[in-house]
């Protein structure tokens, strides 16, 4: 066993002990105190807190919502179980009878998997052993949602750009509303150093800022738009 995990994690355990109980499922446990859910709660944990401190890191233009938003994109089972299937997490899995008859487990398991490995990988090594096999394998997901993130939130992407190339921070104005209290409808528009820059028309003053900054953006040449309407930030 230690020689497939291996293979698979691309670590080798010095506590064989650690990996048996990490790939223990609870159906096949003699008692749940005996199957990986310990450690599953450990490595929801570490994982969190690695991730986090990533992000932090990473990404210090992001505000704490951004930065959440990403955690929560990330951690979470859908990701987790797509890398557990990835490495092939499963195949290492001690099953009881009626899991292993499944066609296919439930998201759930195959998450948790995951997260028990990371657990074993920390008492086995170290914090920052753990972390090198975190990053490598979380890395692109967290890429995708960071750019997400950063392309959804014109007003964050215009604010960075006024800071490091222009001379005054951004300027967001009501210049009309139109419709009953119950169904406003707001334009705003962006206005920087005096230059103020194409309007934008939306059910709420959010979006209409949001759409404003992203006008902004496309005659500052920082963001364009595609024929198919995909929305494409230029480096800065």
């Amino acid at each position: 066993m230690i020689d497939k995990a291996f293979e698979v994690l691309d670590y080798r355990f010095r506590n064989a002990q650690l990996l048996t109980e990490a790939l223990t499922h609870a159906s096949t446990a003699g008692h749940r105190l005996e199957s990986n859910e310990r450690m599953e709660f450990l490595g929801d944990a570490i994982l969190g807190h690695i991730v986090c401190e990533y992000l932090y890191h990473t990404y210090p233009q992001f505000l704490e919502g951004e930065l959440t938003k990403i955690k929560s994109a990330v951690v979470s089972r859908k990701v987790c179980a797509q890398i557990s299937a990835k490495l092939n997490l499963c195949s290492l899995l001690n099953l009881g009878k009626g899991m292993r008859s499944r066609d296919v487990l439930p998201t759930s398991v195959v998450a948790a998997v995951l997260e028990s490995i990371i657990a074993a990988i920390y008492l086995d090594s170290d914090i920052h052993t753990t972390k090198t096999f975190i990053i490598k394998h979380i890395k692109p997901f967290i890429d995708q949602a960071a750019e997400s993130s950063h392309q959804s939130n014109f007003k964050s992407v215009l604010q960075q750009h006024a800071q490091k190339h222009l001379t005054a921070a951004p300027n967001y104005m009501l210049l009309d509303e139109k419709g009953p209290d119950h169904s406003k409808a707001f334009e705003m528009c962006v206005e920087i150093d005096g230059q103020r820059f194409h309007s934008a028309w939306a059910i709420s003053k959010k979006e209409a800022e949001q759409q404003a900054a992203l006008y902004a953006l496309c005659e500052l040449n920082v963001a364009d738009v595609d024929d198919n309407g995909h929305i494409h930030i230029n480096s800065q």
